[in-house]
């Protein structure tokens, strides 16, 4: 009896099985808007390369798209942020820091849109540092353009970003050019600019040379015994206060690197952490609902 029950119950294992290995590249592929619809500019030939997904990890990203998780309208706030997952920029978390903080990101009112950007340092990468900031710049973009599909402010949309990819939020943050639109396409013709920043354990290339009065009101964490990336929070916050710019920084005495959501933490600092920022936004203005006239 225990012999055909296993028997009845096995091709379902294995079903099981191979769908959690492919999860997230078959999430990734809902709701999916492509930053160019004909590919990157100068890679147009290589759009329709497949991503390559395992577990928690996607790489292999030629199309750089945004996944849209649209927050419930019954706690919609109209402020929408670019989650740009960490990876060391030759793989993106996608799961802990992509889909996990866009359901976060949902339950507080705020529209998240899960960016997969091109990987400068995958092994033989074709791309650039400058390709990278060009699809962030660019995922800002789009966005401003959709505003009015997904019911969002567009004073309110901001960028987040976990290690690597709090670098390239960084990059488009406090590096974003004077816009001299070159207008290829009607995206083109939208501001790059962000409305706000959040930096979780950013890469140290996230520090800018300076900074000054106009850069976007920023929320950063980290762990002080995280060797990589909690020095970038000093020094970024040294810069902001010098500019009298916004800036909150929570700085926790343990956690390491890469600590995600915090969900795996038994840390009760790390394991509430987004808590803080849902305090942060709420206090700028940017997950209230705006009052209607």
């Amino acid at each position: 009896m225990h012999i055909s029950f296993m028997k009845k119950i096995l091709p379902i294992i294995i079903v099981l099985f191979f769908a959690a290995k492919i999860a997230p590249a078959q999430r990734a592929n809902s709701q999916v808007i492509y930053l160019w619809p004909g590919g990157a500019p100068g890679f147009e030939s290589k759009k329709d390369i497949p991503e390559q997904a395992k577990d928690w990890w996607v790489k292999n990203v030629n199309n750089p798209s945004l996944t849209v998780f649209a927050a419930p309208k019954e706690k919609a706030t109209g402020a929408a942020v670019i989650i740009c997952p960490g990876g060391g920029h030759n793989k993106l978390v996608v799961t802990s820091e992509g889909w996990d903080a866009a359901a976060y990101f949902n339950s507080i009112g705020v529209t998240a849109f899960v960016l997969k950007y091109r990987l400068f340092r995958e092994d033989n990468s074709p791309y650039t540092v400058e390709n990278c900031i060009e699809d962030g710049r660019r995922s800002v973009r789009v966005v401003r353009e959709l505003a009015a599909s997904y019911n969002i402010d567009t004073n309110k949309i901001g960028m987040a970003g976990f290690s690597a990819g709090g670098e390239l939020a960084a990059w488009v943050g406090f590096n974003s050019p004077k816009e001299k639109l070159v207008k290829k396409d009607k995206t083109d013709n939208q501001k790059s600019t962000t409305d706000f920043l959040v930096l979780i354990y950013p890469g140290p290339l996230a520090v800018p040379d300076s900074t000054n009065g106009n850069t976007p009101p920023l929320f950063m964490a980290a762990a002080n015994d995280d060797d990589c990336c909690s020095d970038p929070l000093l020094k970024i916050t040294a810069l902001y206060r010098k500019a009298h710019a916004k800036v909150e920084m929570h700085l926790f005495a343990q956690g390491n690197h890469a600590f995600n959501m915090g969900k795996r933490s038994t840390l009760k600092s790390i394991n509430t952490w987004p808590q803080r920022m849902a305090d942060w936004l709420s206090d700028n203005a940017i997950s209230t609902p705006a009052v209607s006239k």
